[in-house]
């Protein structure tokens, strides 16, 4: 979909930065807030970004002071792929 959005002169440079390009800057804004709201997922973003990998996306968010939700639930699963990823590796040396 295109979408034709006329701003005024004096508010362009403060939302768009110089050498910007003004339709890039307006859609990433536009999806970044989105994604802030929980309309779309981290994964829509990538795409619809061209954003190839996770680590990319951290550093996209991070420069637009979006931090990303990890919950106490999330870690102790990540911990416990860590654990166990560590003991499998133990064992196949051993």
């Amino acid at each position: 979909m295109q979408v034709v959005v006329d701003i005024p002169d004096n508010l362009a440079p403060q939302l768009i930065a110089a050498g910007r390009n003004p339709a890039r800057s307006v859609l990433e804004d536009a999806l970044v807030q989105a994604y802030r709201e929980g309309r779309i997922t981290a994964g829509q973003l990538m795409d619809a970004l061209g954003i190839a990998t996770r680590y990319e996306l951290d550093g996209f968010l991070k420069a637009r002071q979006v931090w990303i939700e990890y919950t106490p639930e999330q870690m102790a699963a990540d911990q416990k792929f860590q654990d166990d990823f560590v003991a499998d590796c133990a064992r196949k040396t051993a």
